[in-house]
């Protein structure tokens, strides 16, 4: 099994490149958005310090794009069809699987579907070139600092330790799928109450409340009202979505500690519950016109 080779690659090291690309990918991911949001957000489907699809998409770019590697441009060109059809793939399968969104590019320029935008695909680009040209190098040199059979025994340890990880983490993802059309009815119901609590805090009105009309006229022409105005206006908008966050992680911690590490990890999880709720009612309409 060990000998086995994948254009030219044996399974020994691809299995070891796997498990430390997504080891990599897990410490980039959970520092980006930890360093985002300031507080630790434990990123990747697993529980562990593993992001799988780093490690999927770093073997893929690499097995596929090895023998254009010398020439930078197809290289590059290649690292955005390549990881981007991975990226597309991925987000289709794991929302037909789980009826949930792991990410979300909506709010982004030139995205498709909210599951690739342009900018992220041209930044893979740049990851593959610096694949080949800095850090496969580095990994395939810690793999040569170890001995092949302190290898295959953690290769083998830690890839049942994974599986493990990964069918807790599917059940889990599962139990969301059934949960969240449930969750998104109680949220619907206490978005009311949440507004109206957040805006007795905003205080718009008791600002323009004994204002004539000429005077409000007036006040609408200063800058630093409007400011005031806008800044109250994006901190509703900013606690609104914290306690909404907040209440759906509270439901979700109810389902185990995956669960809640989901929900809090990846807010736009129940988009793909959104996007078939939306298509199931326009399909009703059509057949009913």
């Amino acid at each position: 099994m060990w000998d086995f080779t994948i254009r030219g690659v044996d399974v020994y090291h691809i299995l070891n490149w796997f498990f430390i690309y997504s080891f990599l990918g897990w410490v980039w991911e959970t520092g980006y958005v930890s360093a985002k949001h300031g507080k630790f957000v434990n990123r990747g489907f697993v529980s562990g310090p593993f992001c799988t699809i780093y490690g999927f998409g770093a073997l893929s770019v690499y097995l596929i794009l090895k023998p254009v590697s010398d020439n930078l441009f197809l290289l590059y060109v290649g690292g955005v069809i390549v990881a981007t059809t991975l990226e597309y793939v991925t987000a289709v399968l794991m929302e037909s699987i789980f009826h949930t969104s792991w990410w979300d590019y909506s709010d982004q320029k030139f995205n498709f579907q909210g599951r690739i935008c342009l900018w992220v695909s041209l930044g893979w680009g740049v990851f593959a070139v610096a694949l080949f040209r800095i850090i496969h190098p580095v990994v395939e040199s810690i793999v040569g600092l170890y001995p092949v059979i302190a290898g295959k025994i953690a290769v083998t340890a830690i890839g049942i330790y994974w599986l493990v990880d990964f069918c807790f983490s599917a059940v889990a993802a599962s139990k969301l799928h059934a949960r969240i059309p449930v969750w998104e009815k109680s949220l619907d119901e206490m978005q009311n109450e949440i507004i109206m609590k957040i805006r007795e805090k905003m205080g718009i009105a008791e600002m323009v409340r004994d204002l004539s009309l000429d005077s409000l006229k007036e006040r609408l022409e200063d800058l630093e009202f409007l400011k005031e105005i806008d800044k109250r206006r994006s901190s509703v908008t900013e606690e609104f979505a914290a306690e909404i966050q907040k209440r759906k992680e509270a439901m979700a911690s109810r389902l185990g500690r995956n669960a809640h590490r989901f929900v809090k990890s990846y807010p736009h999880l129940n988009r793909g519950y959104r996007i078939r709720k939306e298509r199931h009612l326009k399909n009703r309409k059509n057949k009913k016109n």
